[in-house]
């Protein structure tokens, strides 16, 4: 199956004043001039044709090949892998710009349902590598070297060997993949559809969210009893849709004899589920030194008795609410990206130039922000939905840093660019901390560096902690959906069972807050993908220590470890750093920075 990019930003976005300036809109004629293109039509015929002509040439067969003929084979499924993405990128980023828009959502149907037919011969593939044998595959990579570049994608397939079901199953679960896409795209068009009112104006969810993130007090309200109220109205669709998705992962799981929920999103990201449990434990741990300690400071500057849900995300006080215009928050990021490597920079620059940014805020766009990679021979599409606060900045900083990693790992080809999600954010949350630090250096009063501060730990706690607690909200639901159906009411109780305990005693939760789980994206289109988060934070926080310190070569060891992309696994990425992430002590590196960053706003109330 091939998937579709989606929204993983849950930052809520940021003010909808006027005077941002051009914002730049994608030119997805790199991938296909339109859906009548004779391009598309060509591109579909030949993908027929192959699949069926690569499953009479290997199917059954593939043990027998030698080292050269293995190669051609694995060539060949590479070139089948590049002609469907590209068509499923233009097809999901064409329904992501409109999704309210129904051609545009028949047209991604429509391609998905050909693509998965065209694909379905092809699930020999996977389920005949894992049968050779480990000494026959070695004297294979023994004997030619450009076969063995490709080790690591077949160490990887061969990582779900033990939970492989037969060759007719696996290609069932195959045709029956459209299904479960279908409730994601409910889902989206769901979330998309809504609308908010507020003081009488009509907003979307991601203008209603942005004005979380306002000065005005009531209006943070207002906004917050109105999504707690739209939610409310639209929650059996929402249980729905997470009854279905956790029950179809359940079933998968137990006839593959998965031993957890999580273990196939571990496989998938390369990394051991000890590690995950170790990241997990050392951010839960750090709760009271974290989350609790900022948000208490910050109810003292709100100068509030207790916070309530729509104060987390507030401004300070002394904050300026000016709107930064798309031509500055663009010199503000390239700036910081040039000024470490100006490699960098040039990489950067097209992004802004050939329409590869999506950046304004329409009807029926989808919310949040993401980077899509595409296929190694076109080139990455970045969307936001820019409004103009220095939130919004750190975004435009975060997926450009995605778009880089993605432009650099392309040379590894369509098999062995893709990086798994656990290192994915390396290079995200790395341009997020070069922009900060830029603009921390920036900062000409105390007052100015305390908001800049404040934000970037708000972005963190955002970042790491938050992220944790969805992670344990998530093993909590599909544990809990394991004995039975879930209630609206069953799903409410266990996500406000993981809000105090990450947040503290600083807050206390408005009535409809427990049904602020509804519009988090990735709870259905990836599930337990939000560790990622906090794991490509803890990472970045320590790889930018070493930087910091004035490693020798830093640069270019870094602009390495982001052309390997999926070529190699966090241990041998991070070896040249002097990093291990299997380390218990790691995280506490990473850890550590937040922790710091919130001493110096303690000492600045001294």
């Amino acid at each position: 199956m091939f998937q579709l990019p989606f929204p993983v930003r849950d930052a809520n976005a940021s003010s909808g004043s006027d005077g941002l300036g051009s914002l730049p809109e994608w030119d997805l004629s790199d991938l296909y001039p339109g859906e009548d293109a004779p391009e598309l039509t060509r591109d579909l015929e030949w993908l027929e044709s192959e699949c069926s002509a690569f499953a009479v040439d290997y199917e059954g067969k593939l043990a027998d090949l030698d080292a050269d003929g293995l190669l051609n084979c694995v060539l060949r499924n590479e070139k089948i892998n590049a002609i469907a993405g590209r068509i499923m990128s233009y097809a999901g980023l064409r329904y992501y710009q409109l999704t309210t828009d129904a051609d545009r959502a028949k047209f991604l149907s429509d391609m998905q349902e050909k693509i998965t037919i065209f694909t379905t011969p092809l699930v020999f593939f996977t389920l005949e590598l894992n049968r050779i044998e480990n000494d026959v595959l070695a004297a294979h990579f023994a004997s030619n070297t450009d076969l063995a570049r490709y080790e690591p994608v077949f160490r990887r397939i061969r990582a779900m060997k033990p939970y492989q079901l037969s060759d007719e199953l696996e290609k069932f679960l195959h045709d029956l993949g459209v299904v479960g896409d279908a409730w994601e795209r409910l889902f989206d068009e769901t979330i998309a559809g809504l609308e908010f009112t507020v003081d009488g104006e009509t907003l979307n969810i991601e203008g209603t969210l942005n004005l979380l993130t306002e000065q005005d007090r009531s209006k943070r309200e207002a906004a917050s009893r109105e999504l707690a109220g739209v939610f409310q109205d639209n929650i059996k669709t929402f249980a729905r849709v997470h009854n279905t998705q956790a029950k179809e992962k359940e079933i998968l799981d137990r006839w593959r004899g998965m031993p957890s929920a999580q273990m196939g999103r571990h496989l998938s990201n390369d990394v051991e589920p000890e590690v995950v449990e170790a990241l997990r434990e050392a951010v839960v741990a750090a709760y009271p030194k974290l989350s609790h300690r900022y948000y208490e400071l910050k109810r003292k500057w709100l100068g509030l008795d207790v916070m309530q849900v729509w104060d987390r995300n507030a401004p300070l006080p002394m904050e300026d609410s000016r709107v930064v215009g798309w031509d500055e928050a663009e010199k503000l990021v390239m700036d910081a990206y040039s000024a470490f490597d100006p490699r960098m920079g040039e990489i950067a620059a097209p992004f802004f130039s050939k329409g590869w940014i999506d950046a304004g805020v329409k009807p029926g766009k989808a919310p949040g922000a993401f980077a899509h990679p595409t296929v190694t021979d076109v080139h990455p599409y970045v969307m936001l939905n820019y409004l103009g606060k220095p939130r919004d900045v750190m975004t435009l900083a975060h997926e450009l840093g995605h778009g880089v990693h993605q432009v650099l790992a392309a040379d590894q080809g369509e098999m062995l660019s893709s990086t798994p999600l656990t290192l994915a954010e390396t290079a995200s949350v790395f341009g997020e901390m070069l922009t900060f630090r830029k603009m921390l250096d920036a900062a000409e009063t105390q007052e100015q560096r305390k908001i800049l501060l404040a934000g970037k730990v708000e972005d963190m706690i955002n970042t790491v902690v938050r992220q944790i607690a969805f992670y344990d909200f998530e093993c909590k639901l599909h544990a809990a959906r394991a004995e039975g159906e879930l209630t609206p009411d069953d799903i409410n109780a266990l996500w406000m069972s993981v809000q105090a305990e990450s947040l503290g005693e600083a807050f206390e939760f408005m009535e409809g807050y427990e049904t602020f789980w509804a519009y988090i994206p990735h709870f259905v289109h990836s599930p337990f993908y939000v560790y990622a988060y906090a794991f490509g934070d803890g990472l970045v926080n320590a790889l930018y220590s070493v930087y910091a310190s004035g490693a020798e070569g830093f640069e270019d060891k870094y602009f390495d470890m982001l052309r390997a992309g999926g070529s190699m696994h966090h241990k041998e990425l991070l070896a040249p750093f002097g990093l291990d992430a299997s380390d218990p002590t790691f995280w506490d590196k990473g850890l550590s920075m937040i922790s710091g960053f919130i001493d110096e706003l303690e000492a600045m109330e001294d």
